[in-house]
């Protein structure tokens, strides 16, 4: 959990591959959700399932 808090704290643009990480733990993923990052609410769109419309 240490290595994963530190990649979540110091490396924003690795945020979005915590979330599919199953140690991640609730916290952790709070954390990762309101700090954000590129790609991060993407990433919780395709976990969570939220429909994407590309057409536009």
């Amino acid at each position: 959990m240490s290595t994963l808090w530190l990649i979540a704290r110091e490396y924003p643009h690795l945020r979005k591959w915590l979330i599919a990480n199953p140690k991640a733990d609730a916290a952790l993923l709070e954390y990762v959700s309101q700090a954000g990052g590129p790609g991060v609410r993407e990433a919780f769109d395709i976990l969570f399932g939220q429909p994407r419309d590309d057409r536009a």
